[in-house]
């Protein structure tokens, strides 16, 4: 076991078959997106230490795969025990550097810890299946063995958990795995392998390199590396999975989203209306399943107009360390002129900013990267800002008169990440679950995020692949199936024994 420097005001290192090691790359500066402060400098590595962690773990795959997975998960229940003790630090640290609030940092790495649960039944979940005499004296079964070396590319708004949709998955099925966090959160990571560098993982089984392009273009070309999990934005993981594709590898990447929630005029205005600015705004809306558009149907328009009004202007912006704050702020400077750009988009495109967040001033905090909560009111659902993901604490209602009409509309977007439907009338639930195209359903859920028991499910262009993060499928994404047709000759049989 090995000590990494736990102080934020160092520059980082990889974690590479078993060491830590000092990467050659040059620095790159971990901005507090509150503050603005330096919080740690983290290395592009080069292509040639992503090299030196795949060939580790190449290598250690010929004895993993052969460990008992009885055994494998063994080091997983070590790995849930370090995570529960170091749970505050670890959540304190995605607060810093992500900038959302304690409380959404507690929610995420719960949510990384559940993953880790589920990965520990793979003793159940990675069993195959068999058929005896399919035909005379001949029995066929399927086996399912792990893939090699696996890696994830992960994005920089849920820095514990998005890596743990598959990460302990691949680790329990046998493979050998490669962690590249994002470049502008990548000290959650440094302390999750502080703790891996405790449970003596036989060495070269998990490793980390920091960086960017250039180490993600390495994972996606490299030989030894069989599978790729990414989630980030929609051009992105249409390049990622066309480039690893077309160099054999199996790969899932997860894209971006323009989540609508559909409120009908049955729909309890007081809890929709806290459930889906919680959505809207939570995490600064940079989170895949935050809620972007909301479709009024018929009187909803005018209980839920003003009730999202007052829930926007009212939400407390700041710091997410401190405890009475909602909202911290978007990842960085450019995020923020982007996001305030769009909102201009949207009413230069002839909406009304019902609640304008832009260029706001938080009393201690005015080098930090805020927006607030905003509301964008007659947002024709023609018009661009319609299409567009914000990736920002952005709301654009829009009043349609049937849920018809607004199914459809939910239906002629792009993306197909998630969809919500407020009501107090089974019949719309089921024919909203019925016809909606999204992956991730909610009915009277602002965000339906699956437990860590179900797949991470996304449709179009919010996805591409065939297997999800999380659950069952995590294990057949890194699992290759093995048909065995088997035939033993009975002549002689019975003298030999």
């Amino acid at each position: 076991m090995t000590q990494a420097n736990s102080s934020l005001e160092t520059t980082l290192k990889n974690y590479i078959n078993g060491q830590w090691y000092a990467s050659a790359g040059e620095p790159l500066e971990v901005i507090n997106p509150a503050t603005a402060q330096v919080l740690a400098q983290v290395p592009l590595s080069t292509a040639a230490e992503l090299n030196q962690a795949a060939e580790a773990a190449a290598a250690a795959f010929q004895t993993w795969r052969r460990t008992p997975a009885t055994q494998r998960i063994q080091y997983l229940f070590r790995l849930k025990t370090l995570m529960e003790e170091q749970f505050e630090p670890i959540a304190q640290t995605i607060t810093q550097e992500c900038g959302k609030t304690l409380d959404e940092s507690r929610g995420e790495l719960r949510r990384a810890i559940e993953n880790v649960e589920v990965a520990c039944g793979i003793p159940m979940m990675m069993q195959g299946s068999n058929f005896e005499d399919i035909a005379s004296g001949i029995d066929e079964f399927m086996i399912r063995q792990p893939l090699g070396v696996a890696a994830v590319i992960a994005p920089f708004n849920f820095p514990s958990m998005i890596p743990f949709w598959f990460l302990p998955y691949a680790l329990a099925c046998g493979n050998t795995y490669i962690v590249k966090p994002s470049e502008r959160v990548p000290l959650t990571m440094q302390k999750i392998f502080a703790l891996i560098d405790q449970i003596d993982l036989p060495k070269g089984v998990i490793n980390l390199v920091n960086g960017d392009k250039q180490i993600v273009d390495a994972i996606l070309d490299h030989p030894a590396i069989r599978a790729i999990s990414f989630v980030g934005s929609t051009p992105v993981a249409r390049y990622l999975y066309s480039r690893a594709a077309a160099n054999g590898k199996r790969v899932q990447c997860q894209g971006g989203a323009k989540n609508p929630v559909i409120i009908l005029p049955d729909a309890d205005i007081d809890m929709t209306t806290r459930i889906t600015a919680d959505s809207a705004f939570g995490c600064a809306g940079q989170r895949c399943l935050a809620a972007s558009l909301a479709i009024m149907v018929g009187e909803a328009r005018h209980t839920y107009t003003e009730a999202i009004a007052e829930a926007a202007v009212s939400r407390r912006v700041g710091n997410g360390l401190e405890a009475s704050v909602q909202m911290g702020p978007v990842i960085t400077a450019q995020s923020r002129q982007r996001i305030e750009s769009l909102i201009q988009l949207g009413i230069d495109e002839g909406a009304t900013p019902l609640v304008d967040g832009r260029s706001p001033e938080i009393a201690g905090y005015e080098q930090g990267h805020f927006v607030r909560p905003t509301i964008l009111q007659n947002v024709d659902p023609a018009s661009e800002i319609v299409k567009t993901e914000i990736f920002g604490p952005v709301l654009s209602l829009i009043h349609l008169d049937s849920i018809d009409a607004a199914i459809a509309l939910v239906n002629s977007g792009q993306y197909g990440n998630m969809a919500c439907l407020f009501t107090n009338s089974g019949a719309a639930a089921r024919k909203f679950r019925y016809e909606a195209e999204a992956g991730n359903i909610g009915i009277n859920i602002g965000v339906a995020a699956p437990m860590a028991f179900f797949p991470f499910s996304g449709w179009k262009d919010s996805f591409f692949g065939d297997l999800h993060g999380q659950g069952q499928h995590a294990v057949e994404f890194f699992t290759q199936t093995k048909v065995v047709v088997e035939r033993w000759s009975q002549k002689d049989w019975s003298r030999q024994f």
